[in-house]
């Protein structure tokens, strides 16, 4: 009832083109931000922060970039877990072998570099596509896991073969405490969403959608195939560069290069799936259902099996856990292709044509 556009009337293009037209939108936007800034750091405890805030925060801003590369491009790519770790790498090395290097200066400059890389193992898009695309990334993942674990300058020849990183200066305010991490990982995930928003409405997004739909068509309309595909290779690692270099300062503070192996590629391609491809709401689905469901499943399965009188082993539970992530795949590859955020614009949809469908 109270989600209507009658009497919303639009005088300008600059009103028709807004990011969220309709006002409902606009002001559910801006509640839910104060709410996250405000409200949430009233009521959570340590254990929400670290077990499900901050890491779905961080893994929102890599599934941001995965999807740019594989729903708004059409690019599949199985390296995402590589490009986080370049880019937390390379934020880690800006950060101790240049003296008086701002902490968020090393992270930005860490997905600079992240975006560098992308371009470089992006060139074999321009000549290959589909599962031989997908190999081409993975070799990228692989050459960036023994590169990290064989090359001792990138771990300043740290004998473990791990690094850590102390609590982060962000221009005088230290990040320290779990309620830190989180408002400082909020900040840059609300910059950055609305980065990815405009870009996508932009000139940059329509050719990248043109190149996904059908790339012969946009070479015969003028979108140059090379400058989109490698655009898109560059942002998206951008993205996952900052995200990784978030992961390893904020979120683990000490890691090696395990922490970005192929699962967590495979990890971000489920969330862009089950979020919903080509929609920047669906990172935010996916990663909230990645970093949640494994959660629930610890808590639910040992309590459903106490029920029966069944012991369930922690082996048990990350099996199924496994199991259920496959099955829901396959369930929205079948069902529903585009994930829960089509299942979102669907009902927001009915909502402004209630009680009058047609």
């Amino acid at each position: 009832m109270f989600y209507r556009e009658n009497g919303q009337f639009k005088t300008s293009y600059k009103s028709d083109q807004q990011i969220f037209p309709i006002p409902q939108d606009r002001w559910a936007i801006v509640g839910i931000v104060a709410f996250a800034f405000l409200v949430i750091p009233l009521m959570v405890d340590e254990y929400l922060y670290r077990a499900i805030l901050v890491p779905f925060l961080i893994l929102s801003l890599a599934a941001l970039g995965v999807n740019i590369l594989v729903g708004y491009c059409g690019q599949i790519t199985l390296g995402a877990g590589a490009s986080m770790a370049v880019g937390a790498y390379a934020a880690y090395n800006f950060l101790i072998r240049v003296d008086g290097m701002p902490a968020l200066a090393a992270i930005l400059l860490g997905g600079v570099v992240s975006a560098v890389a992308g371009i470089i193992f992006g060139i074999p898009s321009l000549r290959v596509r589909g599962l031989y695309l997908a190999v081409a990334t993975l070799a990228s993942q692989f050459f960036w896991d023994w590169a990290f674990l064989r090359i001792k300058w990138f771990t300043n020849n740290a004998s473990s073969g791990s690094v850590s990183i102390a609590d982060i200066n962000v221009m005088g305010w230290t990040v320290s405490s779990p309620n830190d991490k989180y408002l400082f990982c909020l900040g840059v995930l609300v910059v950055f969403s609305l980065m990815a928003k405009n870009l996508v409405r932009g000139n940059m997004g329509r050719q990248w959608m043109a190149i996904r739909d059908m790339d012969v068509a946009a070479t015969v309309i003028g979108i140059r195939p090379m400058y989109a595909k490698l655009t898109a290779f560059a942002v998206s690692s951008f993205y996952l560069g900052v995200a990784g270099a978030l992961w390893g300062f904020v979120n683990l503070g000490s890691w090696e290069p395990a922490a970005f192996s192929i699962d967590r590629s495979l990890q971000l391609l489920f969330m862009v799936i089950i979020g919903g491809m080509g929609a920047i709401v669906g990172s935010f689905f996916g990663a909230a259902f990645i970093v949640i469901l494994p959660i629930f499943l610890n808590q639910m399965l040992p309590l459903v099996g106490g029920l029966f009188g069944l012991e369930v082993s922690v082996a048990l539970v990350s099996h199924v856990e496994i199991m259920v992530f496959g099955a829901l795949i396959i369930f929205f590859l079948i069902v529903e292709p585009h994930g829960i955020a089509r299942l979102w614009s669907t009902g927001r949809e009915k909502l402004r044509l209630w009680p009058f469908p047609h």
